[in-house]
């Protein structure tokens, strides 16, 4: 984060916020008057997303940020993600809630350690998943995400290498299912890395009626254990249309608030991580809260900026992703 992006931050962020308003209120009289829309990821603290005009996963998100009419987003999710908003709509103001919600997938992809990979290994198609910065989305040609990465990596002719970046797990798992070989940036997100195989285990002994469904950017020994794999949107769906009544979900936890609310009669248990806390939440998602997005809206700062160079090139990318998804 540079200086002054700090500064905007620092002098917004950190005002109280009058404990006596009702924010859901406030929030809903902010989007009228300001022609705002909250775009909210599955990840979020429940209160997020019962106020979001839209809650989904990167896919979803992306195509409904391409498509709104409102003067303003309010990107309630981490910092690709609002970036990705930017990018599709570089009229548009773009704001999220707290700057520093970051994203360890996307801090463990350098561009500068990136473009000298890219540039060792020539005559490779680059496809980036979307949890990447905008620098990482200029150097690749593809973008794909949990919900499209198989058709995308189809897509590609088969005489062509493919550089797979940043998530290890997601690129073994689409390797799996494709037979496509790719070489992968050996990256990983901090929350699916966590789950643990010896506690999954056991948690499936106490509960042998339930199923356990994954997001692939789990490592193979915990996808092994799955019963389903799918990105967040597909786990949604799987855990509604399924006419089982208990599912172990390997993912991060945020997602089991609408699981609840579209299967009320069903359980959900959150997958143990291989840790002491008892918890598998992600810092970044949870650095947003409903007083950062009320103050966000009131004063339509931290706002997202893309550096002008980095503009045409990291939209090329994701939109050939929607183009291909599209097909």
């Amino acid at each position: 984060m540079d200086i002054a992006a700090d500064i905007q931050r620092k002098g917004f962020l950190d005002q109280p916020v009058d404990p006596s308003l009702d924010l859901f209120e406030e929030i809903s009289r902010l989007k009228r008057e300001k022609n705002a829309v909250i775009l909210a990821h599955y990840y979020q603290d429940a209160d997020i997303q019962d106020i979001a005009d839209y809650i989904g996963d990167s896919l979803g998100l992306a195509r409904e940020a391409e498509k709104t009419n409102a003067d303003m987003i309010v990107f309630s999710g981490v910092h690709f993600m609002a970036e990705t908003a930017k990018l599709l709509n570089p009229g548009k103001k773009v704001v999220l809630p707290d700057l520093k919600a970051g994203c360890s997938l996307a801090d463990s992809c350098p561009p500068e350690k990136f473009k000298a990979y890219k540039d060792a290994h020539p005559n490779h198609v680059v496809i980036s998943y979307i949890n990447c910065t905008a620098e990482i989305k200029a150097l690749s040609d593809i973008i794909c995400t949990s919900s499209n990465a198989i058709k995308i990596v189809e897509s590609v002719p088969a005489d062509k290498g493919i550089i797979f970046a940043p998530d290890k797990n997601l690129g073994a798992y689409i390797m799996k299912k494709t037979g496509r070989p790719m070489l992968l940036w050996n990256g990983a997100c901090i929350v699916h890395e966590i789950f643990s195989q010896q506690k999954l285990i056991q948690l499936k002994n106490r509960h042998p009626d339930a199923k356990v469904i994954a997001h692939p950017e789990c490592e193979e020994p915990v996808l092994k254990l799955a019963d389903f794999i799918g990105s967040t949107t597909a786990l949604l769906n799987f855990s509604k249309n399924d006419p089982g009544k208990e599912f172990i979900v390997v993912t991060e936890a945020g997602i089991l608030h609408q699981m609840q609310k579209q299967s009320p009669d069903k359980t959900f248990i959150a997958a143990p991580p291989d840790n002491n806390c008892a918890c598998n939440d992600c810092p970044y998602m949870k650095m947003n809260t409903l007083e950062k997005l009320y103050l966000c809206m009131k004063n339509e700062v931290p706002e997202i900026i893309i550096p002008e160079h980095l503009k045409a090139p990291a939209l090329k990318s994701l939109k050939r992703m929607l183009e291909i998804s599209a097909a």
